[in-house]
């Protein structure tokens, strides 16, 4: 329990830390490299054209955006940064070789009475499964020959130790999904948002009286354009990546729910 509380609190940090620093960065990104004077006709990143080299008329480009930039890049960071921790949890959570492979060799040992076996595999597992089964194993070990309690008392503290385990183990495979998911509907909405702004400065620079602001009218169609760009990469990738791992999830739970029903299985079927 301990350690699940320790895990709980070293996430909540990282998650506290990881947001502020993301969007630091996408800020000093977005003012000195995006918008770094040689990126630009004359040095003006407000006024000038952004030059014709690459990678210089890129970053230039990029910067017109405007302000909503270096939020839409922070939000592309964080899709980055939780789909990196999220695999290496997951990764951690299946364990050593194939979950299906794992719970045959379990109920292989069970069928042939080797408890000791059967937690030694858990050990070497190493994942959700394993925990979840080897805490479901210690419980059928402690209790499959008290004759103080019947059949089924001790079937029932089995189950109850699997539901125990597995309400540990479940939320950790979980945490910080929530964190893609919210990106991948703001970043949409983001980049809406800065394509509206952008179309007001255009049709500003239409409306004005004689010839248009060519320069307003470009700056303005720049800006919806990247913000358009930058919100729709960042959705899709959010919902990709979600869609993966919540898969990668789905598959970890059902390995858990096996892995309680065999325990409980081989004690209901003792005599």
């Amino acid at each position: 329990m301990s350690n699940e509380s320790n895990s709980g609190k070293m996430s909540s940090m990282f998650v506290a830390i990881v947001i502020p620093l993301a969007l630091i960065v996408s800020v000093i990104f977005y003012m000195f490299v995006l918008g770094d004077p040689a990126n630009f006709e004359g040095g003006d990143p407000i006024k000038g054209h952004p030059v014709e080299e690459e990678p210089a008329h890129t970053f230039g480009v990029i910067h017109k955006g405007g302000f909503i930039v270096p939020i839409l890049i922070t939000v592309n960071l964080l899709v980055i940064i939780f789909s990196i921790e999220r695999f290496l949890t997951l990764s951690k959570a299946k364990g050593k070789g194939r979950i299906e492979s794992f719970l045959g060799q379990v109920r292989q040992f069970l069928a042939n009475d080797q408890v000791d076996e059967a937690i030694g595999a858990c050990d070497s597992q190493k994942g959700s499964v394993a925990n979840v089964m080897r805490s479901g194993l210690e419980k059928y070990k402690t209790v499959l020959y008290d004759a103080s309690h019947d059949k089924e008392t001790r079937l029932q503290a089995v189950k109850q130790e699997l539901e125990e385990a597995t309400a540990l183990e479940l939320p950790m495979l979980s945490k910080n999904l929530v964190i893609l998911s919210t990106c991948a509907s703001i970043s949409t909405l983001l980049g809406l948002i800065g394509t509206v702004l952008g179309m007001i400065r255009s049709f500003s620079a239409l409306a004005t009286a004689g010839t248009p602001d060519a320069t307003a009218l470009s700056t303005g169609i720049s800006e919806a354009l990247i913000n358009t760009a930058l919100g729709i990469t960042g959705s899709c990738v959010a919902i990709i990546m979600f869609n993966f791992f919540s898969t990668k999830i789905d598959a970890i739970t059902h390995g858990i729910d096996e892995a309680g029903f065999s325990v409980s299985q081989t004690l209901a079927n003792r005599k």
